[in-house]
């Protein structure tokens, strides 16, 4: 379901996106609104679905996280029922942090993290290559991160 954004609309969308903890009186003279207006404003962009949620940005070395891998996962057989069952499973992997069905020659792309090399070798082995319908996971590591989650465009 798509909605109709205005020009105030995008504005008020660019600052929560860039700052989710942002006041609502900072947000209004951001946009240039009175606080009222601004706070039914943001409250209908909830409420219509164009605001899913707030959530804080982690730091990936503070935590020990030293790895950061895009998994390419195939399956042998293409059944609903497998899918359905690696896409139950996926979602109780918190290391997953997502995981796409695609086109091309992977069946899903999986964003994975963990603490170091081995840990994320052992995960491999030990985890993904487990779940129901993988044949085979081709790893892809990232070297250094060029551009983070940005937020999406308001295109």
């Amino acid at each position: 379901m798509s909605i109709n954004l205005d020009k105030t609309d995008r504005a008020i969308l660019r600052a929560v996106q860039n700052d989710g903890r942002i006041t609502n009186a900072s947000l209004a003279e951001a946009v240039g609104l009175s606080e009222t207006p601004c706070a039914r404003r943001l409250k209908r962009l909830e409420t219509d679905g164009a605001i899913e949620g707030y959530r804080a940005l982690l730091s990936k070395s503070t935590l020990g996280i030293g790895v950061t891998a895009f998994a390419l996962v195939r399956f042998g057989v293409h059944d609903r029922r497998l899918a359905d069952e690696f896409e139950r499973e996926i979602q109780a992997l918190p290391r997953i942090v997502s995981c796409h069905n695609v086109s091309g020659s992977a069946d899903y792309l999986l964003h994975v993290v963990a603490r170091d090399l081995e840990d994320y070798g052992a995960f491999v082995r030990d985890v993904l290559r487990a779940l129901p319908g993988v044949t085979s996971v081709e790893s892809v590591l990232s070297l250094r991160e060029v551009k983070s989650d940005a937020g999406l465009p308001l295109l």
